[in-house]
């Protein structure tokens, strides 16, 4: 006769006890996966295939990264949008018909560049590069915002730069924007040789990560990458590479004309400041609450939970690839936007998220162009490529434009 010891009675217990633990390893690693998905903007919100991922807890964007040589140096940059139709659907990149409008009789704006039709192919030459090696300053103002009370740019264009590049002999026009310089170490963290919202880079996968920026088109929140700015100022805010020549694209004042290289965007000056947007907005808001003086990098966790939280100036865009693509570009004209004194007194200051919205509070007098002169463009861009949306697309209008506004 066998005899059950009390080992082999709890053999049983022993296995369902495993098969329960296994379950509930491979349910916990499946929330783990999930939750790690949900940190992800899931690929219908983008509106470049090209784009690997976008992170939202470091809100950066990985691109594929091609190589050029300036005078001989290795230089490396991405590829955002490109003024073909069928082009920017097989580079996987945005279409921008309004990047045409940039050949102009000898503009500095415009790099021309030899190459098979589709750039990046092949490493090609290009005339001038951006000088990464000063070191951004931004010191906030006496109230801690804005104005600042220092400033100095992070990166300069040298001369022969722009990131708008033409293949010769064509009128294709590629935006291009140049992210990092020689052959490395690359510095990630003080930016000497890489722009200054490059997170990681990896020349050998041809990969790298740069810093989205979070903002409002048509009443949706949507992101942007931002690469160079005509105006130091804006580009210290923004942490872009000053590059003064890019102020001479065609036309300001002309967001809605195709015959305009440029869309306008709202940046405000006095919006309410706080951890979140809305209802902050604005310059002031982004060097408090985004803490914009502090150095975009991976060590700086600070910056990265505070731009998550709404930091950012969410700025107002007045185009995007999903309302009308004749009208997207990535040259974004800026205007500067000022409460009334009477609008701040009275609490109006909050968020806005339309860009015609804000015409009309032009139109009665609640907002005006700093220092109380009629709304229009301050005659500076921003070179920034849309990447996508949080939520659901911008798809048209939340206001009539007034007549007459630009």
């Amino acid at each position: 006769m066998k005899v059950k010891t009390a080992t082999t009675r709890a053999l049983p217990l022993f296995l369902a006890c495993i098969l329960v633990l296994t379950a509930a390893v491979s349910a916990l690693a499946k929330n783990d996966a999930a939750s790690a998905q949900s940190q992800e903007l899931p690929k219908s919100k983008l509106t470049m295939s090209s784009i690997m991922r976008a992170d939202l807890v470091t809100d950066t964007a990985r691109l594929p990264l091609y190589r050029a040589t300036v005078n001989g140096m290795p230089v490396w940059y991405v590829i955002t949008e490109v003024s073909n139709r069928a082009l920017a659907r097989q580079v996987g990149v945005n279409f921008s018909p309004k990047l045409a409008n940039l050949i102009t009789p000898n503009c500095p704006c415009l790099q021309t560049v030899r190459s098979g039709r589709v750039l990046g192919r092949t490493v090609v030459r290009r005339p001038g590069a951006p000088d990464f090696s000063p070191m951004r300053l931004l010191v906030p103002g006496p109230d801690g915002g804005f104005p600042p009370k220092a400033a100095a740019v992070g990166a300069v264009g040298k001369p022969g730069y722009s990131p708008f590049v033409r293949i010769a002999g064509t009128n294709i026009i590629y935006n291009a924007p140049i992210v990092a310089t020689g052959s490395g170490p690359f510095d990630v963290i003080d930016h000497r040789n890489t722009h200054d919202r490059l997170f990681a880079i990896d020349t050998g996968r041809r990969t790298v990560d740069m810093g989205f920026i979070r903002a409002f088109a048509f009443g949706k929140e949507i992101l942007y990458l931002s690469f160079e700015a005509s105006s130091a100022a804006v580009g210290v805010l923004d942490r872009t590479t000053f590059v003064p020549a890019l102020g001479l694209t065609p036309t300001a004042d002309k967001s809605r004309d195709p015959k305009s290289s440029r869309s306008a965007i709202f940046v405000f000056t006095n919006g309410r400041t706080g951890p979140k947007s809305p209802p902050a907005q604005g310059s002031d808001h982004v060097i408090k609450d985004g803490l914009n003086a502090l150095t975009f990098n991976r060590r700086n966790t600070r910056l990265l939970r505070a731009l998550r939280a709404g930091g950012d100036a969410h700025n107002v865009l007045d185009g995007f690839p999903t309302v009308n693509a004749a009208l997207y570009s990535p040259i974004w004209d800026v205007n500067m936007v000022e409460w009334t004194p009477r609008a701040v007194a009275r609490g109006r200051n909050v968020a806005q998220t339309d860009a015609n919205r804000i015409r009309q509070l032009a139109v009665r007098g609640i907002v005006t162009s700093p220092g109380g002169t009629p709304l229009r463009s301050d005659r500076n861009i921003l070179n920034c490529p849309v990447i996508g949306f949080l939520d659901s697309a911008p798809e048209r209008d939340q206001a009539p434009k007034p007549p007459n506004q630009p």
